[in-house]
């Protein structure tokens, strides 16, 4: 029988082969009466034989195991008779009752065996050799899977993720349920990452009605927790009423009231901010004010420089066999007078050996210096330059979730700081306002922090405008190297990064030897363009490994987005085959050999290094890998990231995508041997100068544009930036304060 293209399948559980129950993932050898006994896969948590199951799912073929089927949804039903009970409670589903005990509870109950154990513990406990203590455990321990089970056939009833059911357990444990019906609108936005529409959708079957408080309340906090993924850390009081009004089909009445409440309970904070009544979430109001007044102390300090500067500077010029421009010996003299120093520039610049220099002069104050960057790839290209270990910002402020509620903390905190004297942060244009308050906030008395960055890059993909915010705000010392050094200057990839800074679309006639255009007028030439240099152009006549090319696109969608290009690409340079295992997540086939990449930042998955003698855990949005393994039977993915080897069991398998194209925005902090740009066709947003010139500096020694050069032009000349409400600026430069 078929349902909205998916077929129905009932079944008793014969055997558990496999189960992770962290993640609910199963393999379950069924016995159905029409075709006898199946393998069947999916998240059906707490399976236990004895137990009858409703699927709907797709029949599919694996390469090593056959036929299976494999579940989207599960509905349960209980064993009901004495045989099926005894076969259930004999599987080990609730601690403490084995198959001996099982035996014993079904011979004195019989078919209530399931109820006794539920709501009469007493009666168990009344069994020779039966303590009271282990009767009620053993029934707390049923009621535990009995909740479970309720709410997974809750969840398959509204055709919701099952996957949600672990969350919510995890959280709320047998009160999930009754969390759920009381307000279904907790499902939607983080942590559990269901859409606004669907939560509403579960609203109307709970009947509750359109004006009910609880939902418009629930889409004023939805507007404001999705903007920020469009970098806003508030929203003015009328924009957001405005955009609940059009997201809930609300009048604006009610919706006021609402706000007023939640402004009242303190869930959103709503002040003057520039002359605008800013409404932010709780934990941004937070770390905007705290953020403002740990740099206006740090901006208050300043150390008084030892009396041989010039000569310990000299010393370090002379150690690196160069002599520093005036910029770069502005910056090593701050460094050592300001606790807080910014430093900007663009390609080739020189800074990197500016932050060598005030790394050595640290040194030679006998300093412990921590490095780091926002992304990994970004700090494994900061410890090659520097020649030192440096860690993402998440790792060294030891980011997980140490809390039953599922909230990011951070173990490197204001009651347990940092023992550096000082931090070098690369990369700082991709630090959003929650990532620096951290920083800021585990930074011991004293410690001197300083911010490199290229300020005409992309600005951060989380809230706030932080880079830009510290720079106009006037009270933080900076430098912005400007001079162009010799060497750069023979790099076309470096030059015409600094044209499209100056407005000026790229020489795309002096074809060198690192900087080429490709003209292609539409998109389909364009991506065929792209797949030939790929496959065959670039490492048959350059010698340059397709693993060490980096497709870029300013879009996912369309012709020349990233979603057609690495399903192209995938079937380009890593075709199927015979040895290669493969396994299906939604409309994506993950094979073994491709490049994946991590798309968010996720604490708890367990790494350890190649030869096993480290371990750790974190893996971090945009980190880029390698699927070496494929385990057929536990249905999981292994995947080498540098240095890392994670195992991604299926419900994590969200958080991977191909990775052999990727959106400009992704590539932020990483720089690739081989950059090719697909310059088509993309939402106008995306045509802009910022994200042509981050695209132009992903490269490090050769950058192929494909495209239009009509196109290129504009995004050059396209200095439109969307605005983004942050209150950093207003702050620092002596506006409210918390």
């Amino acid at each position: 029988m078929e349902e909205d293209g998916l077929i129905q399948l009932e079944g008793k559980v014969a055997a558990l082969v496999f189960q992770n129950e962290e993640t609910g993932y199963a393999v379950l050898r069924l016995e159905t009466a029409e075709h006898g006994f199946v393998v069947a896969v999916g998240c059906i948590p707490c399976a236990a034989p004895g137990e009858t199951l409703f699927l709907q799912g797709r029949w599919t073929r694996h390469p090593s195991y056959g036929e299976q089927f494999r579940a989207e949804r599960a509905e349960r039903r209980l064993p009901a008779g004495a045989s099926a009970i005894l076969d259930y409670l004999s599987s080990g589903v609730i601690r403490g009752i084995g198959p001996a005990t099982a035996r014993r509870l079904v011979d004195a109950f019989g078919d209530e065996t399931l109820d006794v154990l539920e709501r009469e513990p007493d009666r168990i406990a009344a069994l020779k050799g039966v303590t009271r203590t282990k009767a009620y455990a053993w029934s707390e321990g049923y009621r535990v899977q009995t909740g479970l089970r309720r709410l997974m056939e809750f969840l398959g009833k509204h055709d919701l993720p099952h996957q949600l059911g672990i969350l919510l357990f995890r959280r709320f444990g047998q009160l999930a349920l009754d969390a759920i019906r009381d307000n279904p609108y907790l499902l939607a936005g983080e942590p559990y990452g269901l859409e606004f529409s669907a939560a509403d959708r579960l609203a109307i079957a709970l009947q509750i009605s359109a004006e009910d408080p609880r939902r418009l309340e629930a889409g004023i906090l939805f507007e404001l927790e999705h903007n920020l993924g469009n970098g806003h850390s508030f929203l003015p009081r009328g924009k957001l009423l405005d955009a609940a009004s059009r997201l809930l089909g609300a009048d604006l009445a009610p919706l006021e009231r609402c706000l007023d409440a939640l402004i009242e309970r303190r869930i959103i904070i709503c002040e003057s901010v520039s002359e605008e009544e800013a409404c932010y979430l709780s934990e941004l109001h937070h770390a905007e004010t705290e953020t403002a007044e740990a740099l206006r102390m740090l901006c208050a300090g300043q150390f008084e420089p030892p009396r041989n500067l010039d000569e310990l500077i000299g010393r370090t010029e002379a150690e690196q066999g160069i002599s520093y421009a005036p910029q770069q010996r502005l910056a090593v003299e701050l460094a050592a007078r300001h606790p807080l120093l910014l430093l900007t520039g663009g390609p080739g610049t020189g800074k990197t050996t500016t932050v060598r220099a005030i790394l050595s002069l640290f040194d030679t104050f006998g300093f412990h210096t921590a490095l780091a960057a926002p992304t990994g790839r970004a700090a494994k290209r900061l410890s090659e330059l520097c020649f030192r270990e440096a860690q993402t910002i998440h790792r060294l402020l030891e980011a997980g979730y140490h809390g039953g509620d599922g909230a990011l903390s951070f173990g490197r905190n204001a009651d347990n700081p940092l023992p550096a004297d000082a931090v070098i942060v690369d990369e700082a244009s991709m630090l959003d306002i929650l990532l620096m308050h951290a920083l800021l906030q585990a930074l011991k008395p004293g410690c001197r922090l300083i911010l490199v960055g290229d300020a005409h890059q992309l600005p951060s993909v989380g809230p706030g405008n932080l880079l830009s915010d510290l720079l106009r705000c006037g009270r933080i010392p900076s430098v912005e190297l400007t001079e162009i050094f010799r060497q750069a200057r023979e790099s076309a990839i470096v030059m015409n990064a600094h044209r499209v800074n100056r407005g000026e679309p790229p020489d795309l006639r002096n074809q060198s030897a690192d900087f080429f255009f490709l003209r292609r007028r539409d998109g389909a030439q364009t991506v065929d363009t792209i797949l030939e240099l790929c496959k065959t152009r670039l490492p048959e006549r350059l010698g340059i490994d397709p693993a060490q090319i980096q497709v870029l696109s300013p879009t996912r969608l369309r012709t020349a987005g990233t979603n057609n290009l690495n399903r192209l690409l995938q079937e380009a340079l890593n075709p199927p085959s015979v040895t290669k295992r493969e396994r299906r997540f939604g409309d994506t086939v993950f094979r073994e050999g491709d490049r994946v990449m991590q798309t968010k930042n996720n604490y708890d998955i367990l790494w350890q290094s190649p030869d096993g003698h480290r371990t750790g855990y974190g893996i971090y949005n945009g980190d880029i890998g390698r699927i070496l393994q494929i385990d057929v039977p536990g249905e999981t993915v292994t995947v080498e990231f540098d240095d890392r080897r994670a195992e991604y069991t299926p419900d994590l398998l969200g958080e991977l995508e191909l990775a052999y194209a990727m959106t400009v925005h992704k590539a932020q902090g990483s720089e690739y041997k081989a950059v090719i740009l697909a310059a088509s066709s993309a939402p106008g947003r995306l045509l802009s100068r910022s994200v042509l010139y981050t695209a132009i500096t992903r490269a490090r020694e050769l950058l192929i544009l494909v495209g239009d050069d009509d196109l290129i032009a504009r995004m050059a000349a396209n200095n439109r930036q969307q605005r983004r409400y942050s209150g950093l600026r207003y702050r620092l430069a002596g506006g409210s304060s918390p």
